[in-house]
């Protein structure tokens, strides 16, 4: 009986010391889990933190583009004015230039009517004094 009685104890002290180390494993198990997961995470954290930074260098590059696109829209503006200014002073000299056009045409065409009216009377001479033409 004493044997039986110790054979008892033990099996239980043994069913406890495997449930023990069951939970030791699991807990460490656990554990292990929790720091694995900790770590992926804190990874994916660090991975979004980079390419945060990596939007803002960008960010920071195509606001100073942009900057230096702005400073020759304004160059270019002033430029257009300038030219605008300088054109209104021709205005008169095209205005000028487009009578004395007029005044061409019209002196073409009276030079014009006065080559037939010579060739008329070049005929005319001619048929008169009997000269053949040349």
């Amino acid at each position: 009986m004493f044997l039986v009685y110790h054979y008892s104890i033990l099996r239980l002290l043994n069913s406890e010391l495997l449930q023990k180390m069951e939970q030791d494993h699991l807990a460490e198990s656990l554990s292990d889990l929790f720091t694995n997961v900790s770590t992926m995470i804190r990874g994916e954290l660090q991975e979004t933190n980079n390419v945060l930074g990596l939007v803002e260098k960008m960010n920071t590059r195509v606001a100073e583009e942009y900057k230096g696109f702005g400073d020759v829209a304004s160059g270019l503006r002033i430029f257009v004015e300038q030219l605008k200014s300088k054109s209104g002073s021709f205005d008169e000299y095209v205005q000028q230039i487009d009578t004395i056009e007029q005044q061409v045409t019209e002196f073409e065409a009276v030079i014009s009517m006065l080559d037939k009216y010579v060739s008329l009377l070049e005929s005319k001479v001619q048929s008169a004094y009997q000269i053949p033409p040349p």
